[in-house]
């Protein structure tokens, strides 16, 4: 049995930008240890796995090196393939079993919207290594369940940050985020970018979960419950948040790029 696995390009309305993501339909629940040779194969940020139930789908995450417990863009990719191929009909929601319990995403004003659990990010005393890792001075250091989280003074320092890499893999946290407030040149709120090579990701695209954070962040700081987010990594991406209550709703666009097979090792037992 052929096993068909389709890249998508999530947070993004044109090809080869966003955050790449692949999606593989399973018959069946996979081996944890096969679904992260698949995702090591793919070597994108992540590899997302569906199962069919009776109510919604089973979802997994994979990066090159380590299972998640949260996704965004895969998300956003899982559904946007659900419903491009005819597995959902397009009006109906996409439901989502997951480590992080249950996720949806609907459709709403052009945009695929992921309702995800708000992760707020707490103060926290800078760990040990950051400030030099970063080459940056935080204004904030948080950290969220997740990421250490860190506000520098502007948008320009965001943008031209240059971590070292080594050292942020040494910080114990799945990955860190580093954040400021829009220049007010153009229509984003905030920007943001997301390194974690300790999760076998370098610097990652565009990071929906990390938004479960930056989002609550934001809203308290700028008095707004619905923001417009960019984050500024080489491919950058776009995101549309609401916040309710404890609940970040996550809007962006997805495009497909590539559909193919797994034409070896494609046993998941």
């Amino acid at each position: 049995m052929t096993l068909r696995i389709t890249q998508v390009d999530a947070f993004t309305n044109k090809p080869f930008a966003g955050n790449p993501a692949a999606v593989c339909m399973l018959p069946k629940p996979a081996e944890p240890a096969w679904m992260l040779n698949v995702a090591r194969e793919m070597n994108l940020a992540e590899t997302a796995f569906l199962v069919k139930q009776r109510d919604g789908y089973d979802l997994r995450w994979f990066t090159p090196a380590v299972e998640v417990d949260l996704c965004g863009h895969a998300t956003l990719a899982s559904a946007h393939v659900l419903w491009e191929d005819g597995h959902l009909k397009p009006d109906a929601q996409a439901r989502f079993h997951t480590k992080s319990g249950l996720l949806t995403a609907d459709r709403r004003d052009g945009l695929i919207e992921l309702d995800f659990p708000a992760t707020p990010a707490k103060p926290i005393p800078a760990p040990a290594g950051l400030v030099e890792a970063l080459g940056a001075k935080p204004m904030f250091v948080g950290r969220s369940p997740f990421d250490v989280f860190v506000e520098v003074e502007n948008e320009s320092t965001v943008r031209t940050l240059a971590p070292n890499l080594s050292a942020i893999a040494e910080i114990q946290a799945r990955g860190v985020i580093v954040t400021s407030r829009g220049d007010g040149k153009s229509k984003y709120d905030f920007v943001s970018r997301f390194f974690a090579p300790q999760s076998g990701v370098p610097e990652d695209p565009v990071t929906g979960s990390a938004h479960c954070a930056l989002a609550p962040y934001w809203s308290a700081k700028l008095g707004k419950r619905e923001l417009i987010a960019y984050q500024a990594s080489p491919r950058g991406g776009e995101l549309r948040l609401r916040l309710v209550g404890d609940r970040v709703k996550i809007g962006g666009q997805a495009v497909t790029v590539l559909r193919g097979e797994l034409a070896a090792g494609n046993m998941a037992s």
